[in-house]
C-alpha cells in the first residue's frame, strides 16, 4: 500500500478540523464567495463574517449591487478597511453583468479580465465556487509549501511563478480533489503553521516537513530561577557617577550636577581624565579635548585651539597648560557658550 501524499494528509486533516464558515458551505453561490475572498484581502476573518452577511443581505447577486452607486458601497463596506475595494467590487459586478448576463465566469482568463480581480481571487473563486485545478495561493499557502517543501522558514513578501508551480506539484490529479486541498493548504497555513507560534506538534504532515522550527532555550538566569537554583552573575562595577555608565577604567567622564562639574569616584579612571561634563557627542571621541567638547568637531588635546567664553573674552585650554594654547578671540559668530551652560539632555 502506498504512502499518501502531502495532498491527502492535509485534506484528511482539513475535513475533521476546519473552520465553520459560511463561504464554505455547500451551495454557496460564486458571488457570494467572489465577495468574501475580496473582503479577506488584508482582513481577519472575524470582522468580515457580519460585513459578509449583510452585503450578500442588501446585494444577493451582482445585478443588484451594479444597479446601486459606488457611494452605497463603499458606506456598505463599513470598517473593513481599504474602502477601495468596495467601489472594485462595485465595478466588478457591472463588468459580471455586462460581459456575462449577471453571472459570475468559470473560465481563469474571465475572471481575470474583472476589475479588482487578480491572480489569487480569480484562481479561488475557479477553484472554491467551480471546483475546478488550479493552484491557490495566499500568504499561509506559500509559508506551507516553503515550509513543508523547501525546508525554509518563511517564503518571500509576494507570490512568484515559481510558487504557483510548487503548489501546483502538490494537488492532485482529480478537480475536486485539488479544490479541496487547496482549502486545505490554506487553511493549515492559517490555523496551524503560522507565521511566529507554528504548532507542529498538531501538523499533520509533521513526519514529512522538512523543516523544523529553531529550538527555543531560556536564558540562563531565568532557567536556573525557575529550577529553584540561581547561577551567579558577573557584574563589573560601573562608576558611581551617572556618567556614560562604564566599568571605571573605560570611564569617559562624568557628567555636569547644578553644583558644578564632578569627579569620578571610581578607581581605575584613565590617565588625563577630567572631571568635566561630557556630551553623549563627545563621549564617542575620548582624545577630544573637554574644552570643546559642545563643539562640531573635536581636536586632540595638541590640536586644542581653546574656547571663548559668554562675554567674548579670550580662555585658554582647562585640560591641558602645554604653551601656545591661548588663542585670539573667536570669529563673529564662533562664540561658544561655557559647558557648564550645557542643557541637562546633553548628559
Amino acid at each position: 500500500m502506498s504512502e499518501p501524499t502531502f495532498a491527502t494528509l492535509v485534506s484528511r486533516w482539513y475535513e475533521e478540523n476546519a473552520r465553520d464558515l459560511p463561504w464554505r458551505k455547500p451551495g454557496t453561490s460564486a458571488w457570494a464567495i467572489l465577495v468574501s475572498e475580496v473582503m479577506l484581502q488584508q482582513t481577519p476573518v472575524v470582522r468580515v463574517l457580519p460585513a459578509w452577511e449583510a452585503w450578500l443581505a442588501r446585494w444577493p447577486v451582482p445585478a443588484a449591487l451594479a444597479a446601486d452607486s459606488p457611494a452605497e458601497a463603499i458606506r456598505m463596506w463599513g470598517r473593513l478597511g481599504y474602502p477601495r475595494r468596495a467601489v472594485r467590487l462595485r465595478d466588478c459586478a457591472v463588468a459580471i453583468v455586462e460581459r456575462h448576463g449577471g453571472e459570475v465566469p468559470d473560465r481563469l482568463d474571465q475572471l481575470l479580465a474583472l476589475p479588482g480581480v487578480g491572480t489569487y481571487t480569480a484562481r479561488a473563486v475557479a477553484a472554491f465556487a467551480h471546483g475546478q485545478r488550479h493552484p491557490v495561493v495566499d500568504t499561509n499557502v506559500r509559508r506551507v509549501v516553503c515550509r513543508a517543501v523547501a525546508g525554509e522558514p518563511d517564503a518571500g513578501p509576494a507570490t512568484r511563478p515559481a510558487d504557483l508551480v510548487a503548489t501546483e506539484e502538490l494537488l492532485p490529479v482529480e478537480p475536486a480533489a485539488a479544490a479541496l486541498a487547496s482549502a486545505a493548504f490554506m487553511e493549515l497555513g492559517a490555523v496551524v503553521c503560522t507565521a511566529r507560534s507554528p504548532r507542529c506538534a498538531v501538523c499533520p504532515v509533521e513526519a514529512v516537513c522538512a523543516w523544523r522550527p529553531p529550538a527555543r532555550s531560556r536564558p540562563p538566569a531565568r532557567a536556573a530561577a525557575l529550577s529553584g537554583t540561581r547561577a551567579p552573575i558577573a557584574r563589573s562595577a560601573a562608576c558611581s557617577w551617572r556618567c556614560c555608565g562604564r566599568p571605571p577604567d573605560r570611564c569617559r567622564g562624568s557628567a555636569s550636577t547644578r553644583s558644578g562639574p564632578t569627579t569620578c569616584s571610581g578607581p581605575g579612571r584613565s590617565p588625563g581624565w577630567s572631571p568635566t561634563a561630557w556630551s553623549s557627542r563627545s563621549a564617542r571621541t575620548p582624545s577630544a579635548c573637554w574644552a570643546t567638547a559642545h563643539r562640531p568637531h573635536f581636536p586632540t588635546p595638541e590640536r586644542c585651539r581653546g574656547r571663548s567664553s559668554s562675554d567674548g573674552r579670550v580662555a585658554s585650554c582647562h585640560r591641558h597648560d602645554a604653551p601656545g594654547h591661548e588663542v585670539p578671540r573667536a570669529r563673529s559668530g564662533q562664540a561658544h557658550h561655557p559647558t557648564s551652560d550645557m542643557p541637562e539632555s546633553h548628559i
